[in-house]
């Protein structure tokens, strides 16, 4: 061996690999590939109501953003949201109409939040969330309250096997 191969073998001893990443553990900077297109994840925000966490990844390509839920309930939930206009007030209805559909009140409460990233102005605050499906439920509506602010998005599950998570980081 010469005197460059043992500094680089050196160098990338001293570099531990990137951690191998799952839905529950992605980090800012991580490349999220889904729909034949790549994501970087540039936000994450941590929810947590009453001992119960979830997790919401702001991934952006372009000028497109999509978030990517991810929740541990008796199995591994995963889901992509867009952000929507649709007027909406509290308290919120028990159902909602979009796009032709009916949703109906699901779930709702308040959670503590983490926030990370472009998120990180949320970090520390708390949501009143509020989340509803269709009759089949294929299709999803979900409400957060920051503030004064009210944002719904719209949604859908996907399988675990639809992403794929190369780590940006360790």
């Amino acid at each position: 061996m010469g005197l460059f191969s043992n500094l680089f073998k050196k160098k990338d001893a001293d570099r531990p690999a990137p951690k191998e990443r799952d839905p529950l553990s992605i980090k800012i900077g991580d490349i999220i590939t889904y729909d034949l297109r790549d994501f970087e994840v540039v936000g994450k925000i941590i929810y947590r109501d009453s001992g119960y966490k979830w997790y919401g990844y702001q991934l952006l390509e372009g000028h497109d953003t999509i978030w990517l839920s991810a929740e541990m309930d008796d199995e591994l939930e995963l889901g992509i949201y867009e952000k929507i206009q649709l007027p909406v007030s509290q308290p919120f209805p028990k159902k909602l109409v979009y796009d032709s559909k009916t949703y109906f009140l699901e779930e709702e409460g308040r959670a503590a939040v983490t926030g990370e990233g472009r998120s990180a102005n949320l970090h520390g605050s708390e949501t009143h969330y509020a989340d509803y499906s269709d009759s089949e439920e294929e299709n999803f509506l979900s409400i957060e309250s920051w503030g004064t602010e009210l944002e719904v998005s719209y949604g859908y599950p996907i399988e675990t096997y639809e992403i794929k998570i190369l780590a940006g980081s360790n």
